[in-house]
């Protein structure tokens, strides 16, 4: 057998490199725990190469190592500016050499030059329906304004603050009776759902992140991205 033929035999055992991901944190890591969860149940599409966390008393961390996963502190405080401490996350991240960034509760506003380096492979969820109420507090002012409705989207990561292309939301019904913890506490159950589901969606090669917009199978996205109701709860209600 000739060497080019050995070539192309071995080429079609060989697998794919597996697509890594980056996950930061601040807190608890509810939905890092989901995303533990999906790639354990090999419905991620790649591992988790690293998590880290600007806080050294993150629980998100215990998730982490509990699940054999590198576990980084870089502390917010010990750096003179957003610049400084931007510049050393970097150098963290890319020494795990991730095909994408997951921000789940990281709880820092990342400056332009972070956000353009990894333009269009970084992720957010944010507890809103994007445009609606971004920034902090969100469950309160959506009580506030006496919403019927509220939830959480998946957005690529802008320079604008919650501001970046949305590709997916998902909604939850305001009842009369809700107070702030009942209302994030089913928001919270909505975003393990969604998620999981966009950052497997990126892992495969579906969802990518053109001049135009963000793309699912090659098809455009809606300004206001994909959208689960009320009443839907898998993928397949899309």
């Amino acid at each position: 057998m000739s060497d080019s033929e050995t070539s192309e035999q071995n080429s079609q055992f060989e697998q794919p490199d597996r697509q890594r991901l980056v996950v930061l944190i601040s807190g608890s890591g509810s939905n890092l725990q989901a995303l533990i969860d999906a790639e354990a149940h090999d419905e991620l599409g790649g591992e988790i190469a690293a998590v880290i966390s600007n806080r050294g008393d993150a629980y998100g961390l215990v998730r982490a190592r509990e699940a054999g996963i590198p576990a980084v502190v870089l502390p917010h405080h010990e750096y003179d500016s957003r610049d400084a401490f931007d510049a050393a996350l970097v150098k963290v991240i890319d020494r795990h050499a991730p095909d994408l960034i997951v921000l789940a509760g990281f709880m820092r506003i990342l400056t332009p030059a972070f956000v353009r380096r990894y333009h269009g492979r970084m992720l957010n969820i944010h507890p809103s329906l994007l445009p609606q109420y971004r920034g902090l507090n969100t469950h309160a002012r959506a009580l506030a304004d006496g919403v019927s409705e509220h939830g959480a989207s998946v957005h690529f990561v802008s320079d604008e603050l919650d501001g970046g292309p949305v590709v997916v939301q998902a909604a939850v019904s305001v009842t009369p009776d809700d107070d702030e913890d009942a209302l994030a506490e089913r928001v919270l159950t909505r975003e393990h759902v969604i998620y999981p589901m966009t950052v497997r969606w990126f892992m495969q090669g579906r969802l990518k992140l053109t001049p135009e917009g963000p793309r699912l199978d090659n098809h455009p996205l809606p300004a206001g991205g994909l959208r689960l109701s009320p009443d839907d709860v898998t993928e397949e209600d899309l």
